[in-house]
């Protein structure tokens, strides 16, 4: 395959290789993009926490508005800050919603 090619996963790949929140992270939804970036996310934990895409991740991962999150807490102002780890997709979000992990 040349480089930079990627392939397109089917739905069923996708779904297999679907990642689930460890034990210190936890699922959300982005309400408000702040510039560079920089998100705010409400999280299932019902804190709002201002969050940011770390570097390894800033050009490979591109977040909207509504896009369902993982959010990594700080050690430090955990309940205020954190890092965004992946994004979900659209039947991801549906198979999440099936095993009970995403409720809106």
């Amino acid at each position: 395959m040349p480089r930079g090619k990627k392939e397109k996963l089917t739905q069923e790949e996708q779904i297999a290789r679907l990642r689930i929140p460890k034990e210190n992270e936890v699922l959300g939804i982005v309400e408000q993009m702040m510039g560079f970036d920089r998100l705010r996310v409400r999280c299932l934990d019902g804190h709002v926490r201002m969050c940011r895409i770390p570097g390894k991740h800033r050009k490979r991962l591109w977040v909207r508005e509504n896009d369902v999150v993982i959010v990594r807490p700080w050690v430090v102002q955990g309940d205020k800050k954190g890092d965004i780890v992946h994004r979900y997709l659209g039947s991801q979000i549906g198979w999440l919603r099936r095993k009970g992990l995403w409720s809106e």
